[in-house]
């Protein structure tokens, strides 16, 4: 199993060339990713604005806005400081190396360039930038869930999840204190593309209760009235 499985992690992928774009897409998805193509810097720009990313690979030779602009802006974001950026250029030299990381850039790749390489160093900077979302092992006060043997126990009692609840269950994991809208749940669990309304989290928010609790259980899921949902680590310890 990957490390990214099941862990809904969104890739920006800028990038002009057609077939490459189609590539990188190709590879990341078969780590359990979730990559968004973007041809131009200025696409990028709107994204950026209108989504939540977890890494950026990042063309330097675009057309109109160059990547290393598009990097620069970027930064200035404060919301944009951490997310982690690899360049992904033709540029070898080693004071274009330099420039790419003194802009911002996290990491260098140069094309032509191995998949292999390119998808072992998207992960290696997943790793330092977002260690809980990848772990095989979640912990949440008395709740762990195991991505890899596909198992959640609570005070060593099985929890047992259909997947859809599984996923769900790890999303709020990963999110442990942030209150989630549902839209934000549908696209973390179902992905932007599934054609389902928020009734449907719901419905999945109240199976994944039924199974969590039993007997003095607390429930760990908070409702919070026209907002969403937030997961609470500590109501987990107190039962």
């Amino acid at each position: 199993m990957s490390v990214a499985t099941e862990t809904g992690l969104r890739i920006l992928v800028v990038e002009d060339d057609a077939a490459i774009a189609e590539l990188v897409r190709y590879n990341l998805e078969a780590e359990g990713l979730r990559p968004t193509i973007a041809p131009t810097g200025e696409e990028a720009e709107l994204q950026v604005a209108e989504d939540r990313f977890d890494l950026i690979v990042l063309d330097w030779m675009l057309p109109g806005l160059s990547g290393i602009e598009l990097c620069r802006r970027l930064r200035r974001r404060d919301a944009l400081r951490s997310v982690p950026i690899l360049m992904l250029t033709a540029r070898g030299e080693e004071g274009d190396r330099v420039r790419g990381l003194s802009t911002g850039a996290d990491d260098y790749v140069v094309k032509p360039f191995s998949v292999l390489e390119l998808v072992a160093r998207v992960k290696a900077l997943l790793r330092r930038a977002a260690p809980n979302r990848i772990a095989d092992s979640l912990r949440a006060g008395d709740i762990v869930l195991n991505r890899t043997a596909h198992r959640v126990t609570r005070r060593e009692r099985e929890v047992r999840l259909g997947p859809t609840e599984f996923k769900l269950l790890a999303f709020f994991m990963e999110n442990t204190g942030r209150v989630l809208s549902r839209q934000q749940l549908l696209d973390g669990v179902w992905g932007r593309d599934a054609f389902i309304d928020g009734r449907t989290v719901d419905v999945h928010v109240g199976r994944l209760r039924k199974a969590l609790i039993r007997g003095s259980d607390s429930d760990p899921i908070r409702t919070v009235r026209g907002a969403g949902y937030a997961f609470e680590a500590h109501a987990t310890a107190r039962a």
